[in-house]
């Protein structure tokens, strides 16, 4: 079993920033950011490996970054210039002995 919290939801203006955190109940190889927008469907956002490599959607490359403090079992997602489009709840992801394991989410909401 693996329990996912996140944590730095909150709501911010267009080109604000926010940072996310999710902290896991043990160490987990790979990481990553899911969100969801109001009727969408949930979209992956980044990942980062056990080694530290990185992944991005296209539409948040050099805004997002993901990191992890492997001593804390943590995970964060730096959001910089946030825009309206990127209002959704956003979601912890973890893989761990064949199973997925996701947070509850927190909600990100950037006003125009």
């Amino acid at each position: 079993q693996v329990q996912l919290v996140e944590s730095g939801g909150g709501l911010v203006q267009a080109g604000g920033s926010l940072r996310l955190s999710c902290a896991a109940s043990r160490s987990i190889n790979d990481m990553g950011w899911y969100r969801q927008a109001p009727g969408k469907q949930r979209e992956w956002v980044a990942t980062i490996t056990s080694g530290g490599r990185t992944y991005y959607i296209d539409s948040v490359k050099g805004r997002f970054t993901i990191s992890r403090d492997n001593a804390k079992n943590t995970v964060y997602l730096q959001m910089n210039s946030l825009q309206p489009e990127d209002t959704a709840v956003y979601y912890c992801n973890a893989a761990y002995a064949g199973r997925l394991y996701w947070g509850r989410g927190t909600q990100v909401t950037v006003s125009s």
